[in-house]
């Protein structure tokens, strides 16, 4: 549903309830996790679906040196998107652990030093010019937000699809449910800022058109995110329920018709 400003997006957000509480978290059947076959060719797939969810909280740290960041509705509403992020990552590495890859008590640190550095110098250059840009990069933040939202779902649902696991796919599900809401946060905001004026559009299309990339390709590696994209996204079907339900959506805001550069990113790593 549509929304006419911030501050309503983020109390409809407020107002949804968790799905992956302890509680859920505890009724999953882990012991039967071994019961049903699963392809260890997915494995590092689910590793890098990992990885990306627990980087979150470093994503969320740069944010905030940024006027998007600084923003209070935007921060209200990444202190749990951050919360629920990092319990993604810690569910399916509890799922790993159940398949037997164990992991040590340190690898949430391990994943966050293995980050390059080049990523880093990056990340403090980019801020540095979004700061110079102010507010009129929120849209660009916004709008970067909602594709890496919808990408990160489409993968879930797709490695429910090849994956065939009745666990994984009890865990995906309710992972969805929480990045649909995050999806809806992300895009909501993103229409409201990209109507404020042409320069954000501009500013917002030209960016997503030249410097998009797959969720964690920076922070994990080209190789890791190719693996990934080509194992989720291979089949040709695959890419046209993408563009359907990432591309299309982009479409439908403020400055944006005609852009398909998320679906060709992909269309280009997956062949």
């Amino acid at each position: 549903m549509p929304f006419d400003s911030k501050e309503e997006v983020l109390r409809w957000y407020e107002s949804r309830p968790r799905t992956l509480t302890d509680d859920f978290i505890a009724d999953i059947p882990w012991d039967e996790v071994r019961l049903y076959p699963f392809d260890r060719r997915l494995i590092p797939v689910l590793e890098y679906m990992r990885d990306v969810e627990i980087l979150t909280d470093m994503y969320h740290k740069e944010l905030r040196g940024t006027p998007t960041g600084r923003d209070p509705v935007i921060s209200k509403f990444m202190e749990r998107w951050g919360i629920e992020e990092v319990t993604h990552g810690e569910v399916i590495n509890m799922f790993l652990n159940e398949l037997g890859i164990r992991t040590s008590s340190g690898w949430k640190s391990e994943v966050r030093r293995k980050v390059p550095l080049l990523y880093h110098i990056n990340t403090a250059l980019i801020t540095s010019l979004t700061n110079l840009a102010g507010s009129r990069f929120t849209a660009t933040h916004m709008t970067f937000g909602a594709v890496h939202e919808m990408t990160t779902a489409q993968s879930y649902r797709r490695m429910i699809e090849i994956s065939g696991h009745p666990i994984l796919e009890w865990i995906f599900k309710a992972i969805i449910t929480e990045e649909s809401a995050h999806t809806n946060f992300y895009w909501s905001v993103a229409r409201l800022e990209l109507r404020k004026n042409k320069t954000a559009q501009r500013l917002a299309r030209f960016v997503l058109e030249n410097f998009y990339y797959p969720v964690g390709q920076g922070s994990l590696g080209k190789a890791r995110a190719r693996y990934s994209i080509k194992s989720l996204f291979g089949d040709p079907r695959a890419l046209e329920t993408l563009d359907r339900t990432v591309t299309e959506r982009v479409t439908d805001l403020p400055g944006f018709v005609g852009m398909n550069s998320v679906s060709q990113s992909i269309s280009q790593i997956a062949g």
